[in-house]
């Protein structure tokens, strides 16, 4: 056998340590493998022991990615193990296995707001949480109070600002349940006298209908103290009859977010004459706006069954004068039934009809007349015929009429109509330009011309 030489071997083991050398260094560098450590909401809550039923709850309802996501940017509001065992006790169940997950992942989605925020952050106010809401796209809400740091005046935030990766965590003590209509206006002492007139009338298991969706507008308790000084009257004065018809026609029964208010007329649930009596809505620079006065003032509260837009005035159910009052384009109406002295007799019980011309049709009419530039050029006499001309004894709706005569409140003056599809016209010329402006007392029709006797 060749033997190597001394140099040669000497390589040769330089060569065999090496390669032990470089097999060990790669297994120490496999056991020295560093794991980057997280601190997600997730991980927080995994080592506080209070928290253990979170977690629980979190897992069953197949959310602990979501709030372990390092990519995510949440505010939690985290119930302790007391707050959970409430629960349990205030649903009668023995676990939070005894909760559906359908309605575990609602409740625990409503404990998460989108976006850290920080105590410093959070001011008295409503906020949006993740669980869905009952239109597509919509997020239910819930009300912060920082003067008794409680959320929907349930639950007391008893530490704060504990962060982590993906947002933070602020601590409470109860569990937070996604609130009806009613129950926000429960949750908000801002709404006090609402709940109390709702009450009163009756009215607190219609509004809270699980499957409805409606639109509230709740005046706040200004509004009721103000309406109480101008009636003269304090809640207790009126009957549940009396406020049944003020509070609904409050109420709308569609889900309208403010960006899809229309500057229009819109049915309530209030009813006169088994319809809908109309509230008008007006959207402008200056905010949205009922019958002209009472104004928005917090918009997109969603409840479980609907949204609430907070306003500063309580709105009443209006006659066919007051339907004219609150809206711009019968000012001219307006002053002409002034100035004949029909006021108190339109705004008596009715049912009346009432053909109503808008400013333009009366300015055509004043344009066609010799001397004539306003209702200040005719006198008491000649305005009273022309205007008990457009109003007819009834509430007939357009869906009533027919082609035909129909007399009016002036005796010598019966209306042509004709109605072709869902068009209707007056004496051969005069369109029906809007119709079934319902009021409390009798129904409003807009037309295009002033009718003549």
């Amino acid at each position: 056998m060749k033997k190597l030489s001394f140099d040669r071997l000497v390589m040769v083991m330089l060569m065999v340590m090496a390669s032990v050398g470089f097999v060990s260094c790669s297994d120490d560098d496999d056991d020295e493998i560093i794991v980057p450590k997280t601190n997600t909401i997730v991980d927080i809550a995994v080592a506080n022991p209070d928290f253990s039923l979170l977690v629980a709850a979190l897992t069953r309802a197949e959310l602990v990615s979501v709030l372990a996501d390092t990519k995510g940017d949440f505010t939690v509001f985290a119930p302790t193990n007391a707050a959970f065992s409430a629960l349990l006790t205030e649903l009668g169940v023995a676990s939070i296995n005894d909760i559906p997950k359908e309605t575990l992942t609602a409740v625990l989605l409503y404990h998460v707001k989108a976006g850290k925020a920080t105590s410093s952050q959070i001011s008295t106010g409503y906020y949006s949480s993740v669980s869905p809401g009952p239109e597509t796209g919509s997020f239910l809400s819930f009300y912060v109070d920082m003067a008794s740091t409680t959320i929907n005046n349930r639950s007391k935030i008893t530490d704060v600002d504990v962060m982590a990766d993906n947002g933070v965590i602020h601590v409470i003590d109860k569990v937070m349940l996604p609130l009806s209509i009613v129950g926000h206006a429960q949750a908000n002492p801002a709404f006090s006298s609402l709940v109390a007139a709702v009450v009163k009338a009756n009215l607190v298991d219609a509004l809270n209908a699980p499957t409805a969706k409606y639109t509230v507008f709740a005046p706040v308790n200004a509004a009721f103290d103000k309406l109480f000084t101008d009636l003269g009257v304090t809640l207790d004065d009126l009957s549940a009859e009396a406020l049944s018809p003020i509070l609904t026609y409050h109420v709308v029964d569609a889900y309208v977010p403010s960006t899809n208010v229309p500057n229009a007329y819109v049915p309530t649930l209030s009813q006169a004459f088994g319809n809908s009596i109309s509230v008008k809505s007006e959207v402008s620079n200056s905010g949205v706006f009922l019958n002209k006065t009472a104004q928005v003032v917090v918009a997109d509260v969603v409840a479980t069954n609907g949204i609430i837009h907070a306003i500063n005035e309580v709105i009443l159910p209006p006659t066919v004068v007051d339907i004219a009052l609150q809206n711009d384009a019968f000012s001219i109406l307006v002053e002409a039934v002034v100035k004949a002295e029909l006021v108190d007799a339109l705004s008596g019980e009715g049912p009346f009809t009432v053909f109503a011309p808008t400013n333009d049709a009366f300015n055509a009419l004043f344009a066609s007349l010799e001397g004539v530039s306003g209702i200040a050029d005719l006198t008491k006499e000649q305005l009273t015929p022309i205007l008990l001309a457009h109003v007819v004894s009834g509430n007939v709706l357009s869906s009533a009429l027919s082609t035909g005569e129909v007399p009016t409140l002036n005796e010598n003056k019966k209306l042509n109509i004709t109605v072709s599809g869902q068009s209707v016209t007056i004496d051969g010329n005069i369109n029906v330009v809007l119709a079934n402006v319902q009021g409390k007392n009798g129904v409003v029709h807009v037309i295009d011309k002033v009718i003549l006797p």
